[in-house]
């Protein structure tokens, strides 16, 4: 549950965030939320395998900013709109927002239930983007098969639980994995 908070989901190089991120894009659009996916030009945000894993890239707003310093303000704009119920913002390697800006993705967060989920490329040794981070998780990918891949998600901090949890789940891979 990302709506109404900053979240961070990290992974290290072929990790499976892209793949988890876009499950959540695809059930946020099930639930009638809008969502808008921000991503540097070279982002690995590629449609025909969002659109196979569900994804309605007809309702699907793609922002490219120009400059990849703009990419968390881009998805502050979108958050302050009140339009969408979440906002992805890859990163990638480049996990540097400063921490005004971090306060104000969480404050439009807040004020709009609005789920702001940032996707960053480092190992979980890293630390988070901040302590205004609300749900932090690394992704970690395990191959079970010759088109199969266990995508464990775990939770290193929560403010809404106690305790860090994990999920497991089976994903196939798309046309370009297999």
């Amino acid at each position: 549950e990302v709506a109404g908070r900053l979240a961070e989901l990290s992974q290290w190089r072929g990790g499976p965030a892209l793949t988890l991120a876009l499950r959540l894009v695809r059930d946020a659009q099930r639930r009638g939320e809008p969502v808008a996916w921000v991503g540097a030009r070279q982002s690995s945000f590629y449609p025909p395998d969002a659109a196979e894993l569900g994804v309605d890239l007809g309702a699907l707003a793609v922002v490219r900013p120009p400059r990849e310093e703009d990419l968390a303000l881009a998805a502050e704009w979108l958050a302050r709109s009140g339009a969408f119920g979440l906002v992805v913002v890859d990163l990638g390697a480049r996990a540097a927002v400063p921490m005004a800006l971090q306060s104000r993705l969480v404050a439009q967060a807040q004020r709009h239930d609005t789920g702001v989920l940032c996707l960053t490329e480092k190992d979980v040794s890293s630390s988070s983007l901040s302590s205004l981070v609300s749900l932090r998780a690394h992704a970690q990918l395990r191959r079970r098969g010759p088109d199969a891949f266990e995508c464990v998600l775990e939770v290193c901090k929560d403010k809404r639980r106690s305790r860090p949890w994990r999920l497991v789940e089976v994903a196939h891979g798309v046309a370009g994995l297999r």
